[in-house]
Order: C-alpha cells, then structure tokens, then sequence
C-alpha cells in the first residue's frame, strides 16, 4: 500500500473514531435531559371524579358520599378549594370499598400474553406497554416482562436501560441455570400502581446465545426454564404481559412456552403482512416441533391488532379488509392507527396513558385514546373470558 493510501486509510480509520466519541458524547447529554425529565414528570396517571366513578364502576354520588362518612378519606382540594384529581391508588382503594375489584378468583388461570411478531418495526412494545396500563388502570394486578435487549418497554416507563440498570435486574440471572428460584427479585415498582415491571438492558442479549448453545447440547427443558418463572410469580397477577424481541431465538421459543394468549401486532403494508404471513407459518412449524417434544404452547387466545394504522392510505384500507377476511373472528375490530400523540407521548419516555394532558392537541389525543381503548377493551373481554369467576359478569355485561 502506497503512504498516500495508508494516510487516506488511517484518516478514515480517525473519523469513525471520532464520530464514535461524538455520538457517544451527545447520548450522554441526551441521558442526562431524559433522567431530568423523568425526575420531573413521571408521575400516576389521575383522574377527574367522574372518569373515577366510571372505572370504579359507582356514581360521583355515591364516592362523595363514602367520603362524608369516612369510608374513604376527605378529597384534598387545591388554593381553589376545587377537589383535586384522584390518582390510581385512590382508585384502587375506592374498589376496595365498594368492592368492585376485577380480580381473577383464586381458581382462575393467570392470563400470560405474550405481544409477538418476528418482524420488527411492528408496535409491539407501544401495544404491550399500553395494555399493561390500561389493565392496571381498569384495576387488574398486573406484570410487564421486557423479554427483548433493545429494552424499549423498559424505556418507556422511564428508564436509560445501560445506565440505570444492570444485568442483575433483568430476566438474565434467572436464565442462567440454577442461578435463582424465583423471577421475585426482578420485579420493581411502578408509578402505576397495581403494575410491576422486570426490565431489560443490553446485557439480556447474552442470555439468548447461552440458551441456545445449552439448548443445542441436547438440554431441551431450557425452553421452559422462563415459564417456570412466569410461574413463579403468577399468583400475584390476574395478568403477565410478555414484550419479546422481534426474531425467533432462543428466548422468543421461551416466550412461547410460558404464554398462554398471544397479541400479534400487524401494521397494514405489503411488507409487514408478508412478514406476519412468514411468522405464522414459523410458528405453526415452531408448536409443531416443540410438540413432537411434549412443549407444544396452550393458547387460550389469539388476536391480531391491526397497527400503527394511516388512515388516509387506501392500500392499507384494503389490507385491512383483506386481514378482517383472513383472521375472522381472531382480528381486533378496533385499528390502532398511527397517532402524534403516541410519538410525543414517547418522545419524552412516557406514555399516552400517564399524560394529564394532551402532547399534542385534544382532538388528537381523544381520537387516540379511542383506538388504544377500543383495542385494549377488546383485549380485556379474552383474558376476563379465561376466567369462570368472570363469566356470569360477562354474561350480564353482553359481553360473552
């Protein structure tokens, strides 16, 4: 190699080094905002009185009158002397009172759903982290799993996953063989109450290669080591939202295993329908092969949402019609379309759920909420469906 080359070669070699150090520097500073913002906003989602009847399931009556005779504590009230908005675990203790918690009986199955599609790119995350809310919104007791190394469920409930977490706060520990007993030690708070979360970081990627070279040595039973876990905590939960990676390892077979209901967001292009055509047709060869081993899945239910839907497209109208054809019954009538309000809502680690207010502007944030509503409440009637306790309300409800 002539000098002038090596020169040109190793001023190449120097700009990526230094691109590198660059970038490096600018995400510490963004870390840095992102830590100062969650600090300052992240906070329970509140509710105005009536929304708090609505979801407690009584009338603004009949909560004013719980507190006149101290069965709940006096409203706090602002310098206005205007009562202040209720927060979740108000919420959760007004169920309480008038005893209108939707728990599962301790006869039902922990409902174990797992948001899953091969492809990434597809809404899986902002569709599993919105449910998971939503439940706990509707007062079930709920966990998220972040099972993917990219972390963004783990993200968007306000954590910098390479910063604020380390491999020993995640799933990894239990993954490793023999290393614990209980997937406990991973569950963590959240400013929802009634939601627990099991983050993710980086580091998750390593368990994926552990797995599958163990796995590749004849130790089939590693598939179901995440269940056993899942199984370890379920009597906690009514509900266990699984969020896996977007690829079919070693941990998204797990995933599989330890589930008993699967959600498959569908974005509504040619791309992404072939990708979920692909997936299907893995996953049938997938539950084939692990039932020729005695580890076939038991799915009680299986739905696909229609995602980060653009309305203004006629192609994807049409996709859609072709998909509502195609699934039946299994497709959530309800798309959930593309929406401002969720990349706002995301852009500052939070979601559309814990925002008082609009990101954007109140036509779009009511539309919103309509689509993630519609779509979760279709959700929640399946897992309510798993539970004899719930079929006579259901029944009352039209909903069965």
């Amino acid at each position: 190699m002539s000098k002038g080359l090596q020169i040109e070669e190793a001023e190449r070699l120097v700009s990526v080094a230094t691109l590198a150090s660059r970038t490096s520097s600018v995400l510490e500073k963004l870390r840095d905002s992102a830590r100062s913002a969650r600090s300052d906003d992240r906070r329970e989602p509140t509710f105005t009185i009536g929304k708090a009847a609505e979801l407690v399931g009584r009338t603004p009556a009949a909560i004013r009158d719980a507190e006149k005779d101290g069965r709940l504590p006096e409203p706090a009230r602002n310098d206005n002397n205007r009562r202040e908005r209720y927060t979740l675990a108000q919420l959760n203790d007004m169920r309480g009172v008038f005893g209108t918690r939707p728990y599962r009986a301790v006869g039902d199955p922990c409902c174990v759903v797992a948001v899953q599609n091969f492809k990434g790119g597809v809404g899986k995350s902002t569709v599993a982290v919105h449910l998971a809310q939503y439940l706990a919104i509707r007062g079930y007791r709920v966990a998220l799993v972040d099972c993917d190394s990219q972390a963004s469920a783990t993200t968007l409930f306000g954590y910098v996953p390479d910063l604020d977490l380390t491999e020993d706060d995640t799933l990894y520990p239990f993954l490793r063989e023999g290393e614990r007993s209980s997937l406990d030690y991973a569950l963590r708070k959240t400013h929802f109450d009634g939601l627990e979360l099991i983050p993710a970081n980086l580091r998750l990627f390593n368990s994926e290669y552990e797995l599958a070279a163990r796995m590749a040595q004849g130790n089939a039973s590693l598939l179901d080591r995440l269940k056993e876990g899942i199984e370890s905590i379920s009597d906690r939960f009514d509900v266990i939202v699984m969020d896996p990676p977007p690829a079919l390892g070693a941990i998204s077979l797990s995933v599989l295993r330890a589930a008993n209901s699967l959600v498959v967001p569908v974005p509504p292009t040619v791309m992404d329908f072939s990708s979920t055509a692909a997936f299907l047709s893995m996953l049938d060869e997938t539950i084939e092969q692990l039932a020729d081993r005695g580890l076939a899945p038991e799915l009680n239910f299986l739905r696909f949402v229609a995602s980060k839907v653009d309305e203004n497209k006629s192609m994807q109208k049409e996709l859609i019609q072709l998909m509502r054809t195609l699934f039946g019954h299994t497709m959530v009538r309800t798309p959930l379309k593309d929406s401002a309000e969720i990349d706002n809502a995301t852009a500052r680690l939070m979601t559309v759920y814990e925002l008082d207010g609009p990101a954007t502007s109140s036509a779009v944030r009511n539309r919103c909420l309509n689509y993630l509503d519609g779509v979760n409440a279709e959700i929640e009637v399946d897992i309510r469906s798993m539970w004899p306790s719930h079929h006579k309300r259901l029944r009352q409800e039209a909903l069965a």
